[in-house]
């Protein structure tokens, strides 16, 4: 079974070509950063209009690069939801275009769907796992149970982990992305000259909070009564990336407790989304699943930031459980993994 892929959710256009033996035939993806780094952050209608000019030069790219022909393959699979509706429409109506003129199934695929089961398409994970989704615009923990059965323990009382990063890194100067931005600046920085929060830390149940520790950061950068010198950038970004590791790292150990509760021992735990390409959080989580004797699974980075072999391999799990969906179905802004979990508490509730 071979698989065409598209994600179109955010900023980046992404086309791969993946197998049911779990190999990416291959896997391209145009960064819209330059379109965006002037404004300080994604601009809807600019990633939507780069999409529109990319996505056809990417799908026959990666076809090429498999050194195939729309002949060649089984299926095609886009990302549906959620994201930027924008580009999720660009993306998921080009798909379809591609299914109606090629007559192959079509698979709308749940952008979180792609993360959750990237796992099992870079070292083959089996069911059930504990999965941390850690992204720009995401921060869930999530009992993995089986393709389509996912039961959320936490999810973000407010920003995402990775919505966090990109405000802490303007308001230290640093740019954007921030992900990577922070985590360069870190490299040289002390961690301990700048004492910051570490949200929700200690407290019971599953849930984020990174608000605060966002709104700590800006008091701090205030407090110094200058634009920050190099050296205090790095010191600020070292301090709330320990913060922030700590954090998920907490919610993490809770979860794993309840998890294996309910799942006995012996399941892995996985980190995935673009934040889980961050060198000090997998060296946290890899430390507290070994004090746990649980197993730990980071995919590889390209699989953890946007791109679209995750979306293909989601497409071909889903296809073999026979499923595949009409050409009528409806991109969405917003589509939770596990429809039936609880609003998220608020931040200042008591837990």
């Amino acid at each position: 079974m071979i698989a065409l892929g598209i994600e179109t959710s955010c900023d980046e256009t992404a086309a791969a070509i993946v197998d049911g033996d779990r190999r990416i035939l291959s896997s391209v993806v145009a960064s819209q950063l330059d379109r965006h780094r002037l404004y300080g952050g994604v601009v809807p209608e600019v990633a939507a209009r780069a999409h529109l000019e990319l996505l056809q030069g990417l799908v026959r790219q990666a076809l090429d690069e498999a050194r195939l022909d729309f002949d060649g393959l089984d299926l095609v699979a886009a990302t549906a939801g959620p994201g930027l509706i924008g580009g999720v429409i660009v993306g998921s109506t080009f798909g379809k275009a591609l299914s109606l003129a090629r007559s192959l199934p079509f698979l709308a695929i749940n952008h979180l769907e792609g993360h959750a089961l990237s796992p099992r398409l870079s070292d083959n994970v089996s069911f059930p796992y504990l999965l941390l989704l850690v992204s720009g615009g995401h921060c869930q923990l999530l009992a993995v149970e089986g393709v389509g059965r996912y039961r959320r323990y936490g999810t973000t009382v407010d920003d995402a982990a990775g919505e966090a990063f990109d405000k802490a890194a303007k308001k230290l100067g640093l740019g954007f992305p921030g992900g990577p931005a922070i985590e360069r600046a870190a490299k040289t920085g002390d961690a301990t000259r700048f004492p910051l929060p570490r949200p929700m830390l200690g407290r019971p149940g599953c849930d984020f909070s990174f608000s605060g520790l966002k709104t700590a950061v800006a008091h701090a950068v205030d407090a110094l009564g200058h634009a920050p010198t190099e050296p205090e950038q790095a010191d600020l970004a070292a301090s709330f990336q320990e913060s922030v590791a700590a954090s998920l790292a907490d919610r993490t150990k809770n979860a794993l407790r309840r998890f294996t509760d309910e799942h006995g021992s012996g399941h892995a735990l996985v980190v995935a989304g673009g934040v889980a390409a961050n060198t000090r959080l997998r060296e946290v989580l890899a430390e507290l699943a070994r004090t746990h004797h649980t197993g730990f699974v980071a995919p590889p980075l390209a699989l953890c930031t946007d791109n679209a072999a995750m979306i293909a391999w989601a497409g071909i799990e889903r296809r073999i459980l026979g499923e595949e969906d009409g050409l009528d179905v409806a991109p969405r802004p917003r589509w939770p993994l596990d429809a039936e979990a609880p609003p998220a508490p608020y931040a200042g509730a008591k837990a």
